[in-house]
């Protein structure tokens, strides 16, 4: 990947899916931590659609919400990240808890960051 420094802020790059603007000022691109947890939450919900699928429960809908804790006092780093999934589908809530250690184990933004971001996570299903 190769990032320009665009004249009015922020950097840019082409990606084969189209352009991404990156800036501390939202106003000029999105913002690292927002592309960072992003990345975390799509990694993680795309992971766990595909478990479930190979599980055979039949997912409908999956949101992923994240709440995001950062320090002030060390550059405003990321501390933690709290990831709600809102499943829809026909999922045995039973076997959530395994499901989901298996999607930690096999998001590669997860184990990118395991050791320096607190992340959890919770879920809800509706049927």
């Amino acid at each position: 990947m190769e990032f320009i420094l665009k004249k009015a802020g922020g950097f840019m790059t082409e990606l084969p899916y189209g352009e991404l603007h990156v800036s501390s000022d939202e106003t000029k691109g999105f913002r690292p931590f927002q592309l960072l947890v992003s990345s975390i939450a799509v990694c993680s919900g795309g992971v766990l659609q595909r478990i479930l699928e190979k599980k055979r429960m039949k997912v409908d809908g999956l949101k992923v919400r994240a709440e995001v804790k950062r320090n002030a006092n060390e550059a405003n780093r990321i501390t933690d990240i709290h990831l709600h999934f809102e499943i829809e589908g026909d999922v045995n809530q039973a076997a959530m808890e395994k499901i989901l250690d298996i999607t930690k184990k096999n998001c590669a933004m997860y184990q990118s960051v395991k050791d320096s971001i607190n992340i959890t996570e919770s879920f809800e299903i509706f049927s």
